[in-house]
This record gives C-alpha cells, structure tokens and sequence, in this order.
C-alpha cells in the first residue's frame, strides 16, 4: 500500500494552507464575532479554484479526484471551519445532485458559474421536523399544467441566503402510493415567486457561514426542473450524504489538525515551575495521543477516498470516517483547550472558536448515532 500524495495532491495541500493563512486567518475572529458571511473570501476560493474540483472542465471544474478535494477542505477547517463548510456544503452537497443526476441541459445552465464562486448552490433536505429522519418530509409538490407547485419549509440550509445564494435542489413529497410516499427532488431557483430565502442567525458555530431558511408557498416551477425522476427523490439526496460525509469528517479532521497545532504551540510558550509546560508528562503523553487519533483520523478518511475513485463501494467507510473524524474533533479540541487553561476559554485565543465549530460535526450530515446505524446496517448486511 502506497500513502505517499502525488506531486499535485501535495501543491494543493500546500496552496491552499497558504490561502487560508494569508485570507482567512487575519479575519477568521472578527467574522466570527460579528457572524458574518464573507462574499470577498467565497469569490477568492472560486478564483482558486476550490468550487467544483472534482467535476470535469467541461462544466468548470478541475477534474481532481476525491483525495485533491477532501485536503483542499481539510487545510480550510485547519484555520476556520465557517469557510470549510461553505466550501464542503456546496461542493459535495450543492454541486453533488446537480453533477450526478442532473441533464445535460441542466449541467451546463447551473454548473459552470457553480465552479467559478459567482454562485452558491444548496442543498434543501433538513426540515422542522425531518432531521434524521429524512422520510419525514413534509414539504410537498404537486404538478399542476406543466408546473411544480411547491409548499412547505427546509431548515439549517447551508448557503441557502447569501446574496451569492442562487438556489436549491429541493425534497418534496410528490405524491403517496400504497400508503407510502414518493419523494421528488426538483431545482428551485432564487427569484421564484413563492420562494423565500431567510438567514439564521444566534449560531453558537459556523458563525461565519450562511445558515438559512427555505420556504415555499404556492411556489411555481417548470416541469423541466426535477432532478432524475419522480420518485427518485430520497435516492439522489441519501446518495449526495455519502458524498457529504466525506467533507463532513475532512472538516472534523482539519479541525482537530488545527487544535493539535495550537496546542503543541502554546504548550511550548506557556511556563510553569520553570519549564515549558511542553516538559510534563502528563501534557506530552496528552499531545501524543491527540496526534496519534489525527493520524488514524486521517488514514481511515483517505482510506475512504480512495474507495470513491476506485469506483469501489464507501459507504460505510465515508459513513465510518464521518462519525471517527468528528468525535476525534471534539475530543482533539477539548484536550487542546486543557493544555490552554484559562486562556483556552477566552476569545482571544482561537481556540476557543474550534471548541464551538466541533459540535456541529456531530449533528450535521447525520447524527453520530445516525452514523452507527449506518455503519451496523452494513456490517450486519
């Protein structure tokens, strides 16, 4: 088995570490206290060619394989995990559908301005009351003289309110057979009448990032607009999860990357009893098993990867690094905060955010518990 990167898989890493160090770090906490979506930064990583990277260049993107892009969010989350996720959520869950589901017509009119960071794409599954349980959808669709006629809400949308936001692909309930339902996705884009876009805010992390409301009354769109076909629906946005939970533990994997670092580095600075606290045992043995889960964190996501663009079945390891990457996370960044002390917990220390923006990566793309029965389901089958 080789672990060694290619010579591009290591410019990326490095290009885009220098990226996030020299743009985002300087504003990272300023945008964090003011929860504050930057345009100017999410322009600059489409420049830099981070929106797409696995698509081919017919509709804008790099044709990378899964590996190049999974880094390219890992080292973003290393400094901030708000630009992480726009990045991740657009990339595996916006882009996602629209790539492997959509026509050729569909492709070409939505992906290339996708690619180039002059829109963002989401990804319009999380309801009220449908969080895990995606079949409890409750948004309907109803095809009415060549239009889809939408009602109903999404909640906790990543990119869905920005003024970059240019739409979603949407779950709905099209129709019921045999007592069950039959899930549509269908493309809803920003400026149909009846469709509402509305940031959330008061977020504890990804503060920086565009969290949204989605609703749709009465909304009218083309008959043209799904996605695959009816009832195709909870495939294509189950499917565009496996994806997702990929990024989802790059971020978890970045993060904890990120703390560690943090960690080694103060504990070097800070002195007590006249010595770098660096020279304990107790702070040593803790600084080497947070570096000994990152480097099993990131074996297993690679590992994953690696399946993806051998064409080979990942689901249960996408399902398995998403859940070890993102407890790894909250277990890296809550050592990395005792190594601080007192400073740990105060907002000059940048600490202090990567100890908030884990506890999404637990909830997100599925519940840890959620990943477990995925996980079991496999194991068993």
């Amino acid at each position: 088995m080789n672990f060694d990167l290619s010579e591009e898989q290591k410019l990326i890493r490095q290009t885009v570490r220098d990226f996030a160090e020299r743009e985002i770090k300087p504003v990272a906490q300023e945008l964090d206290e003011k929860g504050q979506f930057s345009v100017e930064l999410t322009k600059k990583m489409g420049e830099l060619g981070l929106f797409g990277m696995y698509l081919p260049p017919k509709y804008g993107g790099q044709g990378l394989d899964t590996l190049s892009y999974i880094i390219a969010v890992e080292e973003l989350a290393r400094v901030d995990s708000s630009q992480a996720a726009t990045l991740a959520a657009h990339n595996s869950l916006g882009i996602g559908p629209l790539y492997y589901y959509g026509t050729e017509e569909q492709k070409m009119k939505y992906l290339p301005k996708l690619c180039n960071g002059e829109h963002l794409w989401a990804f319009g599954l999380t309801e009220p009351d449908a969080g895990s349980d995606s079949r409890g959808t409750k948004t309907t669709s109803k095809l009415v003289d060549g239009k889809w006629v939408i009602n109903g809400s999404k909640i906790f949308i990543t990119n869905g309110a920005s003024e970059l936001a240019a739409g979603a692909s949407v779950q709905t309930v099209s129709g019921v057979k045999d007592g069950k339902k039959i899930f549509t996705t269908i493309i809803v884009e920003k400026g149909t009448p009846g469709f509402t876009q509305i940031p959330m805010h008061g977020k504890m992390m990804w503060r920086a990032s565009d969290t949204a409301e989605l609703y749709f009354d009465s909304c009218e769109v083309p008959e043209e607009n799904i996605l695959g076909k009816i009832g195709q629906g909870s495939k294509i946005m189950l499917s565009t999860l496996d994806n997702g939970r990929l990024s989802i533990a790059a971020m978890g994997l970045g993060l904890a990357q990120g703390a560690l670092e943090m960690a080694v580095q103060y504990s070097k600075e800070r002195k007590q009893f006249g010595k770098p606290i660096s020279k304990f045992q107790a702070i040593s043995f803790r600084l080497a098993d947070m570096a000994t889960k990152v480097e099993l964190a990131r074996t297993l996501l690679y590992k994953a990867c690696w399946l993806k663009d051998a064409g080979k079945s990942f689901a249960k390891e996408a399902a398995m690094s998403k859940l070890y990457c993102s407890e790894i996370a909250k277990e890296v960044a809550d050592d990395a905060v005792q190594i601080h002390g007192g400073y740990g917990l105060m907002k000059d220390y940048p600490i202090e955010r990567f100890y908030r923006d884990q506890r999404l990566l637990q909830i997100g793309e599925g519940t840890s518990e959620i990943q477990k029965l995925v996980i079991a389901r496999k194991v068993l089958d």
